[in-house]
């Protein structure tokens, strides 16, 4: 590669100009000798035409995972460098990849994935494991998007749910980890598989979701090594280092049990730590040099 490089910072409709947080990766990586521009996914720019792609605030792709699927098999038919990349998103775009790291000894959430159209399983499913809440979420799913706390035995408003979210795809079951509301949940944020700083997300009064949109708020934390170390454990498991990965989860007592591990779209709270967005924009220069 020779002169300066291009970057397109892929966003969505809503927020062309990205999000404020990815709004400052700009100039850091102009520092870094590299033009940025944000690229609606789902619009009209011409991909090849930069030397890189970075997953931003991509924040639609759930209601639109065929077409999202389609501009990614576009990009990697083009031989278009993305990050993260293709097979990675792919793979974290379903949810059901907790059930996966599970399989490779992550302490994960407990996770049943429901088939399109069963919803009676549901039911059944937190009968069965004794659970008395139940959280139930779309196997594709982003920013809490049809995500709910039921109780059992459940009554006709919650079979309503049920019966929505099961006829539009499969379905994740879990159990309501009552850490969320009384701790709040940890963001650990890894660029090029270092971390490089943590938040704690916290839920407003009354409320389960812990996103800004729904009244949440995010602070930086240091926690403790124990918990930064099993965090770290679930990039360990994964295949290729990630430029980027947000790993969220809660302790439950010295454990640090897995909630989601975000390799597409996440919020890396950049501006919650001194040096974040530079040291995103040198993960991103590392990348760009090895192509």
């Amino acid at each position: 590669m020779s002169g300066r490089p291009r970057l397109a910072l892929a966003t969505y409709e809503k927020a062309p100009r990205l999000a404020p947080d990815d709004q400052r990766l700009i100039p850091a990586l102009d520092r870094a000798g590299i033009h940025a521009e944000p690229a609606v996914w789902s619009g009209a720019a011409s991909w090849e035409s930069f030397d890189g792609v970075v997953i931003r605030s991509c924040w639609d792709y759930h209601r639109r995972s065929p077409e999202f699927h389609g501009w990614l098999d576009r990009l990697e038919a083009g031989g278009v460098a993305l990050w993260n990349a293709p097979p990675l998103v792919r793979w974290n775009a379903d949810k059901r990849y907790l059930v996966d790291l599970a399989a490779r000894g992550i302490a994960t959430i407990p996770t049943v994935v429901v088939p399109r159209g069963r919803g009676r399983d549901v039911g059944a499913v937190a009968a069965a494991e004794g659970w008395p809440r139940l959280v139930v979420k779309p196997a594709v799913s982003a920013s809490a998007y049809e995500t709910h706390v039921l109780t059992t035995p459940l009554d006709e408003a919650a079979l309503g749910i049920v019966a929505r979210l099961t006829s539009a795809g499969d379905t994740l079951v879990q159990p309501f980890i009552d850490e969320v509301s009384m701790n709040g949940e940890y963001s650990f944020v890894f660029l090029d598989g270092v971390l490089s700083h943590v938040t704690i997300k916290r839920a407003a009064a009354g409320e389960f979701r812990v996103q800004t949109e729904y009244g949440g708020s995010v602070s930086a934390i240091d926690p403790p090594a124990a918990i930064a170390e099993q965090a770290t454990r679930a990039m360990a498991a994964l295949p290729v280092t990630p430029l980027y990965a947000r790993v969220d989860g809660v302790a439950r007592g010295s454990a640090f049990l897995l909630m989601e591990l975000e390799l597409i779209e996440p919020n890396l709270f950049l501006g919650h730590s001194p040096g974040a967005h530079d040291r995103m924009a040198g993960a991103i220069a590392r990348r760009l040099a090895t192509r």
